[in-house]
């Protein structure tokens, strides 16, 4: 049972795997600055944001300069199957805001629940539409009170890059997918 969770982490951690940043560029061309993203994760964080800047750094850093970014808030729970739920917006230079929501399930060894104010860093988007769908990755969590976190989600070339202020309490590892979609559902597959 370890032997098969541990290859499929390993599985999903291949599948999530940084891309270079030479590659990080989509054709919706015009992209962001990292001061860009860290004033605008500042207005919308508020007085949370004390460790945005350095994750905003270390993604720019990895991924490149993203050309499009999701503001939203989700929730999610879990004993040791579980759901997440969030809603929010993307924000593009060339085609402008598209409302979005998302939700997906999670399996592993994850217990809590925590809600977020979420800031999704958004890489190789050719066209706004290219942000529906499943993405999977590995998510780990623990805290008790809250603070900052930052995963990355990938679907074909578009890569994500959510960065999290979250409050409540867990504990754990898991694997799952978020459905990005243009309404909101309770189905979380």
């Amino acid at each position: 049972m370890i032997k098969r969770l541990a290859l499929l982490l390993a599985l999903l951690a291949s599948i999530v795997a940084p891309v270079p940043a030479a590659f990080a560029q989509g054709s919706l061309s015009d992209t962001y600055s990292g001061e860009e993203l860290v004033e605008s994760g500042r207005e919308f964080f508020g007085s949370a944001s004390q460790g945005l800047a350095s994750l905003v750094e270390r993604a720019v850093s990895e991924f490149g300069l993203p050309n499009g970014y999701i503001l939203g808030e989700d929730a999610g729970g879990a004993l040791f199957a579980g759901a997440r739920y969030g809603e929010g917006t993307v924000y593009t230079r060339n085609a402008g805001q598209y409302a979005v929501y998302w939700q997906g399930p999670s399996l592993g060894f994850d217990i809590g629940g925590d809600g977020s104010k979420v800031m999704m860093l958004v890489y190789n988007l050719n066209q706004i539409g290219d942000v529906l769908g499943r993405y999977a990755g590995v998510n780990g969590s623990a805290y008790v009170l809250g603070g900052f976190g930052m995963t990355v989600i990938k679907r074909g070339p578009v890569v994500m890059v959510p960065i999290r202020s979250g409050v409540g309490a867990r504990l754990g590892v898991n694997i799952g997918y978020l459905n990005f979609t243009n309404q909101p559902t309770w189905n979380p597959f």
